[in-house]
């Protein structure tokens, strides 16, 4: 006898915990193995728990000056030296990572949701409503986005809010991209026909069958474009674009160092080699992550 949708659908519901289990111990697996992942993934839990307890580790306020230990060497008063106005590096580069970071979340989290509603949207609905989506992002994606970055935070005014929207637009093409391509191949499997088949119309079926089946490539692109918020970031705020002082970041630290980088250079390098570990980290685990979760290469 032949099977109808709704077997199909109770079939499918039966097997999906046993399916869900298998990728997750494929997933474990895959990340155990590879020791670059576990580099990046060591550093960048390095870095967060170092943002995090930034107070319990600095014996300084960030923002704390002493004009009489300018530029001082490292030492064991200041194992990262000090600024041209005296301040601990070590204080400021732990409390500017915590901006760095949030920026980088905050901004990728907002791309990610933006960019997977309105490709899944452009895709689900099609005719007008994709054409009109998806030139609009070929609109933003045909600046390049340091370029428009800039643009954008010259008419909405610097600071850490604007900088997060900033750095999500111009990520959120990505994004739709990535789910509108996932989504055209989702929209063609019998699930998606079995759903229709019992009546579910538009929202339930993109929700429930169509998003839950894109998030990884979704997951990997978030990974790998971290980094790329992260330098974003530094390169608006070292162009006086981004946070402002009294709040310090990583590009702001960098900025201020150019000033004293021929007598002072270890008030650039340590800002730059957290940015360059953190980014390392960041696309470490996305390449990681991108091989255990290529169907192609699962072994279950």
């Amino acid at each position: 006898m032949a099977e109808t949708p709704i077997d199909a659908l109770a079939w499918s519901a039966r097997s999906r915990k046993p399916a869900e289990s298998g990728w997750l111990r494929h997933l474990s697996r895959s990340l155990s193995r590879n020791r670059l992942t576990l580099v990046g993934g060591l550093v960048l839990l390095t870095v967060c728990l170092c943002a995090a307890l930034a107070p319990l580790l600095t014996p300084y306020s960030f923002e704390e000056m002493s004009l009489s230990e300018r530029l001082q060497a490292p030492s064991m008063q200041h194992p990262l030296g000090t600024d041209n106005f005296g301040r601990d590096i070590l204080s400021r580069l732990l409390y500017g990572g915590r901006v760095s970071l949030l920026v980088s979340l905050g901004a990728m989290g907002c791309a990610l949701l933006a960019g997977t509603l309105l490709g899944g949207i452009a895709t689900f609905y099609g005719g007008l409503v994709d054409e009109l989506i998806m030139r609009g992002m070929d609109v933003i994606m045909a600046f390049p986005y340091i370029v428009l970055a800039i643009t954008l935070i010259v008419v909405l005014k610097p600071g850490i809010l604007n900088l997060i929207i900033v750095i999500a637009v111009t990520r959120v093409p990505h994004f739709a991209r990535i789910m509108r391509s996932s989504t055209l191949t989702i929209m063609s499997k019998e699930y998606i026909t079995a759903a229709h088949a019992i009546g579910q119309r538009g929202g339930p079926i993109l929700f429930r069958h169509v998003l839950p089946n894109c998030i990884t490539p979704l997951i990997v692109m978030a990974s790998l474009s971290a980094g790329t918020a992260i330098i974003a970031e530094s390169s608006l705020s070292f162009l006086g674009l981004g946070v402002q002082p009294p709040v310090s970041s990583w590009g702001t630290m960098i900025s201020d160092g150019t000033r004293t980088l021929t007598n002072a250079p270890w008030t650039t390098a340590f800002p730059g080699l957290a940015i360059s570990l953190t980014v390392l980290g960041l696309n470490f685990v996305g390449d990681g992550l991108r091989d255990a979760l290529d169907p192609r290469l699962r072994r279950l």
